[in-house]
């Protein structure tokens, strides 16, 4: 039961703010597309999570305080459900359901296709988050769980695509995530400060 009021919180906070940007929706507060706000929201939301799971270790790393780690999967799983929750609205409010316009939207916009394997990616990390899938995969697992940097590179891409009006928002994600990859590199990594027990990058 250690940690359960820093993962509550977590929790609270992933439920959130979808709860508040529907209710913005719902009260006329989001402009004339509340629908394509609410789909830029989650998917901005889901590549945030993503990034603060990355920062996890590291921050175990400097702090030496093993909530952080704890918390990883917790944060992992919330970048997955917002993505899912992005998805989603994509379907809703963009396409309304038709999914023969779907296909159009594949050919025309290539960075639904890039956002999709992300998507991909990430229910596979999800599914064998748990210690079962730990025990059954063995060395394996974490060398699966290591897709978290491609799946990263994916959603950097897609945002990219989605917001080359404003290149400084996207550059500004792009540099937390090029800084929390190139202080995995070994021989950055060997010179962070370290307490507590070795974590792998």
């Amino acid at each position: 039961m250690r940690y359960r009021w820093f993962r509550f919180g977590i929790f609270v906070l992933g439920c959130l703010f979808p709860a508040w940007w529907l209710y913005e929706a719902g009260a006329g507060s989001l402009g004339p597309d509340p629908g394509k706000i609410l789909v830029d929201r989650l998917g901005l939301g889901g590549l945030i999570f993503l990034l603060i799971t990355l920062g996890m270790t590291p921050l175990q790393r400097v702090t030496g305080w093993s909530g952080w780690v704890v918390a990883r999967r917790q944060l992992g799983l919330w970048s997955f459900a917002y993505i899912v929750m992005h998805m989603t609205a994509y379907m809703v409010f963009v396409l309304g359901l038709d999914w023969a316009q779907l296909g159009v939207e594949l050919r025309k916009r290539p960075y639904i296709i890039v956002g999709a394997l992300g998507l991909l990616g990430l229910l596979l990390l999800a599914a064998t988050s748990n210690h079962a899938s730990q025990r059954k995969l063995g060395k394996r697992w974490r060398k699966l769980h290591k897709l978290i940097y491609l799946i990263l590179g994916l959603g950097l891409l897609h945002f990219l695509w989605v917001v080359r009006a404003d290149m400084l928002e996207w550059a500004s994600y792009a540099l937390i995530g090029i800084v929390l990859l190139l202080i995995r590199l070994p021989a950055i990594w060997r010179r962070m400060p370290r307490f507590g027990k070795k974590q792998p990058i």
